[in-house]
């Protein structure tokens, strides 16, 4: 079903001098225009396009992707300010997306970004944007389970910590006292339900809860090393960005990861980096490895062996 909003495949009819014309089904004919036009289109090819209004107010496709869909929320960056209409803002396709003064939750300035909400505004049937998300959320009571893991978009800043956009459906709360890494508004992220409170508030983290998330992540970690040779250049003094970029977890999980690993003996630390253990050299203590000095092998290696037990009659007094 073709809606103005979202993305629809739709068949091409015929081709125009201005591009081409395809079948919007209860939306009508819909032009599609010729910048857009791949090769070889002919009649009753089906193109998947995203539909909305021109600045002609004329219903049209294009093959373009938005950053967010209406329905979605999004971090968008503002390109332009109108006095009478409101912001402009970048969302991934060559006509702007407004945010009208009467959706806008704060003064805003060109180059800043703002979260808000994809949507069609009722009097004028135009995608607009709104920055008062509490509107768009959903209704619905929460189903989540606790330690089901979500994705979260960062919206706000509050005394107890961060709001986040569940799902792009629900609000959560990141508290300030679980965090270990800094946040800024508009990261997205994977993270935890950890209570679905009885009026429908939900508190997230940005871990699963007790050990259960380490056994998962010595598994991502493991395959990680296996699709990169062995060798992987996070350990547990990388930067906790470059870790959450990497396993999407935050710097404690992975160090708790690490650490189960390395008493395993299946890995040991590079300075900066771990490797994985071959299964040959596992009985070899890890840190011995890792601390090993540049040219040294086990076979020049100094004795590390301890000295040999003094006769138990020496030792008794």
């Amino acid at each position: 079903m073709a809606r103005i909003g979202h993305r629809s495949l739709l068949t091409v009819l015929r081709e125009t001098s201005s591009g081409a014309v395809l079948d919007g089904e209860s939306l009508g004919e819909i032009l599609l225009p010729g910048r857009y036009l791949p090769r070889g289109l002919r009649a009753g090819t089906k193109l998947d396009v995203f539909l909305y209004r021109d600045s002609e107010d004329r219903l049209v496709a294009t093959t373009e992707t938005p950053h967010a869909m209406v329905g979605e929320f999004a971090c968008l960056r503002v390109t332009d300010m109108h006095e009478q209409l409101g912001a402009f803002l970048d969302w991934g396709l060559s006509k702007d997306l407004l945010l009208p003064l009467s959706e806008q939750g704060g003064p805003l300035r060109i180059g800043q970004t703002v979260v808000v909400a994809v949507c069609v505004d009722p009097r004028t049937d135009r995608i607009m944007a709104s920055a008062q998300l509490n509107k768009h959320f959903s209704l619905s009571p929460p189903k989540y389970a606790v330690n089901q893991r979500v994705d979260i978009l960062i919206c706000g800043k509050t005394p107890l910590g961060f709001n986040a956009i569940i799902d792009q459906s629900h609000r959560g709360l990141l508290y300030d006292n679980t965090l270990t890494e800094p946040l800024s508004i508009g990261d997205r992220m994977h993270a935890y339900v950890r209570l679905v409170r009885p009026d429908g508030k939900i508190d997230l983290s940005l871990d699963s809860a007790g050990y259960a998330r380490v056994a998962p992540l010595t598994d991502e970690i493991m395959e990680a090393l296996e699709s990169e040779g062995g060798k992987l250049m996070l350990d547990d003094d990388s930067s906790p960005v470059d870790i959450r970029n990497r396993f999407g977890v935050s710097k404690k999980a992975f160090k708790q990861a690490i650490g189960k690993l390395l008493r395993e003996r299946r890995i040991t630390f590079m300075n900066p980096g771990i490797q994985r253990v071959n299964k040959v050299n596992a009985s070899i203590t890890p840190t011995l490895a890792a601390d090993r000095p540049p040219g040294v092998t086990p076979a020049n290696a100094p004795d590390q062996s301890p000295p040999p037990a003094t006769p138990r009659a020496n030792r008794s007094r």
